[in-house]
């Protein structure tokens, strides 16, 4: 019985506030807040192709933000750190000049950002028979690596259903077929993912990742909201500049006129004024009635600039792009450079290149060496090119330093001759300096440390073979 009571007791729900109240400023007290208006609905604007078309299209801003950070990634490209003769190094160049394959992967990395997935297929010489096999290496013969196919995710391509489900994959747990429509015969093409790149946007949570059919979510969606701040802003301070300069005609007995005439004569009052508005310029003149008046008042637009300014930097933040990069422009302000911004940025970059980009060479740069010399090397690998230039003033003070330092450390007596000349290449890699020292140069050179001997003088060279007075005379006891 006791429990037939409290299941038939009625609940009564209330809504919760805190003690907050004001009575002047008729704020608190069950009294709604302007900010609890804010929602942040889930828009999906990445499935929204024509917006992004247009955006891409029409908009220099969404181009740039698209466009800048691919190339910065690819710009300088990589460097082979493997054994490789300079003969050998440059045949593997020509296979990329002539594939386009650093054009091919900056154009895959924009249509990633900017649809949130693209795809690009691997175009190999007799194997397009059967490609849902997984792809042999060993099959690739030199020559027949032709570049890559790029197709962004609405140009009739989607992944199929089935994962990777072999942990020792590399892509273990994303999809493992993909489907391409034939444009000519409408037939779906099956492809293995080994055969396939894919580049993907901005990366999301795992139902939102199964949403977008296993692609990532355009870059456009995160700054949209801050695109259109400041399209605005920018669209009515132009159109403030119609109201630089206005005219004022002030006319006596104006409003009696104008109620005690007919129509017709308000008429010619009107046409008399607006010709007059017509012809006016630098070399017109006004007939007024020595009761009128005229005047002109100048908008001033002061203040504008600053707040069109913060409208770009929350553009440049949600990029992650700054001002100096996005823009073309320096940021304002004193002794404001971009130098620190773009430190950052360049950072941002490697990391990119490393988490992003690093993948990518890597699937590919196998298929690229069977098809230049038909072997993988051993130790086949490489490391990107550092992303910021130094200036010629800069790069000189760099070698000094560094040649300084390892002068001074074979001065020392820490270094052989032999190990400074390979500081002297290795820094050649980053300066360009020091390029003529042959690794011959290297053998040659003496591979003892010249130990300094301590006079009254200080400390100097030893001319004995890096062998320092005492020791060398114990040396000549034991021959005696």
């Amino acid at each position: 019985m006791r429990r037939n009571k409290n299941k038939n007791k009625k609940i009564i729900r209330a809504k919760a506030t805190d003690a907050f109240q004001n009575m002047l400023a008729r704020m608190g007290a069950f009294t709604p807040s302007l900010l609890e208006g804010t929602n942040y609905p889930l828009t999906r604007l990445t499935r929204n192709f024509n917006l992004m078309n247009s955006l891409y299209r029409s908009h220099w801003i969404i181009r740039n933000i698209i466009d800048v950070i691919p190339q910065d990634m690819t710009k300088n490209w990589i460097k082979i750190t493997s054994n490789l003769t300079p003969e050998a190094i440059t045949e593997l160049k020509s296979v990329e000049r002539k594939t386009s394959i650093i054009k091919k992967i900056t154009q895959g990395l924009r249509w990633g950002r900017l649809y949130g997935g693209a795809l690009g297929i691997m175009l190999i010489k007799g194997q397009g028979e059967d490609l849902s096999k997984p792809l042999d290496l060993d099959s690739i013969m030199p020559g027949d690596f032709k570049g890559m196919l790029i197709l962004d995710r609405w140009n009739g391509c989607y992944p199929g259903t089935g994962l990777v489900t072999d942990i020792s994959d590399t892509e273990y747990g994303l999809p493992e077929y993909y489907y391409v429509t034939d444009p000519e015969t409408n037939i779906n093409i099956n492809i293995h993912h080994s055969r396939v790149i894919r580049f993907t946007g901005d990366e999301l949570p795992y139902w939102e990742w199964l949403a977008e059919q296993y692609w990532g979510a355009s870059v456009i969606e995160s700054l949209f909201d801050e695109l259109k701040k400041r399209d605005n802003v920018s669209w009515n301070i132009a159109n403030l500049t119609f109201l630089a300069n206005l005219r004022v005609l002030k006319m006596s007995d104006l409003g009696q006129l104008l109620s005690t005439t007919d129509v017709n004569s308000q008429r010619e009052l009107y046409d008399t004024v607006q010709s007059q508005n017509w012809l006016m310029n630098n070399f017109s003149m006004q007939i007024l009635d020595k009761e009128d008046d005229f005047s002109t008042h100048q908008y001033t637009f002061s203040g504008l600039s600053d707040v069109y300014q913060q409208f770009i930097m929350d553009i440049s933040g949600a990029a992650g792009i700054p001002v100096t990069r996005l823009f073309g422009r320096s940021p304002a302000g004193l002794n404001a450079t971009g130098e620190s911004d773009l430190q950052n940025y360049y950072d941002m970059i490697e990391e990119k290149q490393e988490s992003t980009l690093r993948p990518i060479v890597e699937k590919l740069l196998p298929i690229i060496a069977m098809s230049t010399w038909g072997v993988i090397p051993d130790d086949l690998d490489f490391r990107f090119n550092p992303v910021q230039r130094a200036t010629e003033e800069k790069l000189a003070d760099i070698v000094a330093k560094k040649s300084a330092a390892i002068r001074e450390a074979r001065d020392s007596g820490i270094i052989s001759d032999r190990i400074a000349l390979k500081e002297y290449k290795q820094m050649s890699d980053t300066t360009g300096m020091w390029t003529n020292i042959t690794d011959e140069d290297i053998d040659k050179a003496s591979n003892e440390i010249d130990i300094p001997v301590e006079t009254d003088f200080g400390l100097e060279p030893n001319i004995n073979g890096g062998l320092s007075n005492e020791v060398q005379q114990m040396e000549n006891e034991k021959d005696n």
